[in-house]
């Protein structure tokens, strides 16, 4: 027989709001968070060692950014710049090649007789058989502009090929007077290029027009090159130039070419000159004044800069103590000991956190050494006592709630 369960009054509303109220809290204490932009300082700490969401979560290296570690960063990835890599000597001797075009002119002391003739200078001098002292002069002789064939050879009357590829036009000529001795009456020969085609270097890329430019006896300079070519077609900062010469290749911002002008150096035949637009970014989570992907110039950015630029920290959020640089790192930048058994992505990279604390105020100072990399993610975590501050501030809206609603009733 059920029992009959009778109220003398009313139930007692507070008491039922109130146990509402804690079994709502109760809930929000078993929730795993309260909400976040992003793993807190020990949840990103913890990714090393467990690997319970990806297989590759526990083949991150967690590494503190120290003085040393930045020091190790900057003397593993100096660049190499072009006065190191190809040196600044123009060319010393203007040689022709393959292609060149050249006039030659050869002088005969009279009476000539190879190239013009005695006739003519009997005639010039009267027929007196004595040359007139208008006449006294040597005699000039000009050919038709010689090319040089695909075997480095040009041919020259009573002369025969004559080896031009490789020469200078001074070498070139005193071949041929040597050829000419016993044939031509005191015979002097100016050859002179008139056609560059071999002494040239290739401009392509984000220029206004891809062209080929003739190297000048004096030498061209890189810049006067890419002036050629009409100048970049992009802003100077977000531009790499790249020369490659024989078998190497290097590349640097066209604004440090500028700005330094040892590294404005001579270019040499064959060189070719690549403009390449270059849009380098990283992306900045979490607690930061500015949570976006921001570009940057070619010449690079500081980890402090690029705190600058997201507005810093926020004050009432961040965590001094978590902020993070994830990368993947090329293996030659790191220690050994954090290479050696690592795991590597399909492309050779080793995935790395830089780990930086900001309460250490020795961090501003080699944070201005540490440069961010294109495709890099500095995030920032939420300070647990945000968490804390969360729960508050719920616990209390609901409070208040609670007691509205009971003081209506």
């Amino acid at each position: 027989m059920r029992p009959n369960l009778v109220f003398s009054g009313r139930p007692d509303i507070r008491f039922v709001l109130h146990l509402a109220g804690v079994a709502a809290l109760a809930s929000l204490s078993g929730c795993y968070s309260l909400g976040a932009s992003g793993p807190n300082t020990k949840g990103v700490l913890d990714t090393a060692k467990h690997s319970a969401t990806s297989r590759m979560a526990a083949d991150i290296k967690i590494i503190d950014l120290t003085d040393g570690v930045v020091s190790r960063l900057d003397s593993a990835s100096a660049p190499v710049t072009f006065s190191k890599a190809f040196g600044d000597g123009a060319n010393s001797r203007t040689l022709i090649g393959r292609g060149d075009t050249l006039d030659i002119s050869i002088w005969e002391a009279p009476p000539a007789a190879l190239f013009g003739s005695v006739a003519q200078a009997q005639a010039l001098s009267g027929g007196s058989g004595r040359a007139s002292s208008a006449f006294s002069v040597s005699q000039a002789s000009s050919f038709p502009e010689q090319m040089v064939d695909e075997n480095g050879l040009i041919r020259i009357p009573f002369v025969g090929p004559v080896v031009a590829a490789g020469r200078t036009p001074t070498e070139i000529a005193r071949a041929i007077e040597g050829r000419l001795k016993g044939k031509a009456n005191d015979p002097q020969v100016l050859v002179r290029l008139t056609k560059n085609s071999a002494q040239d270097v290739t401009v392509v890329g984000d220029v206004v027009q891809s062209v080929r430019v003739a190297l000048s006896p004096a030498g061209d300079r890189l810049l006067n090159v890419i002036a050629e070519a009409g100048g970049p077609k992009q802003p100077v900062n977000k531009i790499n130039v790249q020369i490659t010469r024989g078998g190497q290749v290097v590349s640097m911002p066209l604004e440090s070419v500028i700005r330094v002008p040892s590294e404005n150096i001579h270019l040499k035949s064959n060189d070719i000159v690549t403009l390449l637009y270059q849009n380098y970014s990283f992306t900045a989570l979490g607690a930061v004044g500015r949570n976006a992907e921001i570009d940057y110039e070619s010449t690079g950015i500081t980890l402090v800069q690029a705190l600058g630029r997201i507005n810093g920290l926020r004050d009432d959020r961040a965590d001094v103590k978590g902020v993070f640089v994830f990368r993947l790192e090329d293996p030659a930048n790191l220690d050994p000991t954090i290479v050696q058994g690592a795991k590597m992505t399909p492309d050779g990279r080793i995935p790395v956190i830089y780990r930086v604390n900001l309460k250490d105020a020795a961090t501003f100072f080699y944070g201005q050494r540490f440069a961010i990399k294109n495709k890099d993610v500095l995030y920032v975590s939420n300070t647990p006592l945000v968490d804390l501050l969360k729960f508050v501030n719920i616990v209390s809206g609901l409070a208040f709630t609670t007691s509205a609603l009971s003081n209506g009733l």
